[in-house]
């Protein structure tokens, strides 16, 4: 298996880092952090200033399920740092994917996802969008012919780049220019890479998605999402789902991700580092079959990474017992997400049991020893003794 260096992309800029680190809008009092606006409603002075609101003729604040000082100061970030026109936060990564698909497709109209794709994305269209007569083609997305020719009557293009558990890339510059060509919206889950080390919409991707629980905010104290992308479709998401859905970002949350982004530059960094280190060793290990990491694999949609996040996984063979040898980890911890300071591992074998997660290794063929590792900010030859070790002490 070989290591493949960064490829060519969008470099961490100087600018970006700044962007990140110093509050944009003019704080109250000259606070050096984004104050948290706890509450429900904004008040008028007068009868005027409300029906200026209500009739579309001033910005002002009403009401904090629709537009909040704390949350619009991380969608104005996100959409800078995506270089993009606007943003909506939501209550979960979740909810942002919901939102950045259903408000775009009707009865009869069909999808095109590609395949390993997370668990509940693939409910969502599965679960849901099924019930309402939105069909779903999954294709294989390091296939980008496979990808381009599934465009033609579709009316959204659904990436993740790389994609959960297997890890794969996409050419997002292909599909991008071929689902505009056909109309077809695309949308992409950017949330491993974050915009630091990809920005989908310099290759024509249309809405970006980010779970923000994960490495934008990075301390595994949140649940946040949002949706990034050009304003016409933004206003859509808000005139068709997001004002009556409900799944509202809460100031506090948006906050929590404002003060983990101001560290993300470093963190991601160190997460990387990790995430190669780890890859490495495993890479070399006998019981280790395949490494599933952008970094040791060629796919299409390497070239639009400049760096990597510290997610990826491993197929252990036959040799080892996966419960062994995850009661056998002292420093990984076992536990499901990722992104934040901790490393945490989740065997496939165990994920069988959720219901979702089943439907997907199933469908789409992902192997019982494969392991998921997320890789935190612990040292990283601590982190290789711990994995190493526990692959020994499993050997049946």
């Amino acid at each position: 298996m070989k290591d493949h260096p960064p490829a060519p992309g969008i470099p961490v800029s100087d600018r970006m880092t700044a962007e990140l680190i110093a509050p944009h809008a003019a704080m109250p009092h000259d606070a050096s952090s984004v104050p948290i606006f706890q509450t429900s409603s904004f008040l008028f002075d007068r009868y005027e200033d409300m029906a200026a609101v209500f009739a579309g003729e001033s910005e002002r604040y009403i009401y904090t399920r629709g537009n909040n000082p704390t949350v619009a100061e991380l969608e104005n970030l996100i959409a800078r740092m995506e270089g993009v026109e606007a943003a909506r936060g939501f209550a979960s990564g979740m909810a942002a994917i919901a939102a950045a698909v259903i408000p775009f497709v009707q009865a009869g109209d069909r999808v095109v996802a590609v395949e390993n794709l997370y668990s509940d994305a693939f409910r969502l269209f599965e679960c849901v969008l099924k019930k309402f007569g939105v069909t779903t083609e999954y294709v294989d997305g390091t296939d980008t012919e496979a990808v381009v020719a599934a465009l033609p009557g579709a009316k959204l293009v659904y990436l993740e780049s790389p994609t959960s558990w297997s890890f794969t890339t996409q050419d997002m510059r292909a599909i991008g220019a071929a689902a505009r060509e056909q109309g077809v919206i695309s949308v992409i889950d950017n949330s491993w890479a974050t915009p630091l080390f990809q920005r989908p919409a310099d290759f024509g991707i249309d809405l970006i998605v980010h779970a923000a629980s994960k490495y934008l905010a990075g301390h595994s104290d949140t649940i946040a999402g949002l949706v990034a992308g050009p304003k016409h479709l933004i206003d859509r998401i808000n005139h068709d789902s997001y004002h009556y859905l409900g799944g509202k970002m809460s100031p506090f949350d948006a906050w929590l991700v404002l003060r983990g982004m101001r560290t993300l530059h470093l963190r991601m960094a160190r997460h990387m580092q990790n995430g190669l280190t780890l890859g490495r060793a495993l890479s070399a290990n006998a019981s280790v079959t395949r490494v599933r990491h952008p970094a040791f694999e060629a796919n299409p949609g390497n070239a639009c990474l400049s760096g990597y996040g510290g997610l990826f996984a491993f197929d252990l063979d036959e040799s080892v017992d996966i419960p062994r040898f995850t009661n056998a980890l002292k420093v990984v911890k076992i536990g499901v997400s990722w992104g934040g300071p901790e490393s945490l591992v989740i065997p496939a074998e165990a994920a069988l049991g959720l219901s979702g997660a089943a439907n997907v290794f199933q469908r789409f063929g992902t192997p019982a020893g494969s392991v998921r590792l997320a890789a935190g900010l612990e040292c990283g030859e601590t982190l290789v003794d711990d994995v190493l070790n526990a692959i020994e002490e499993a050997r049946k």
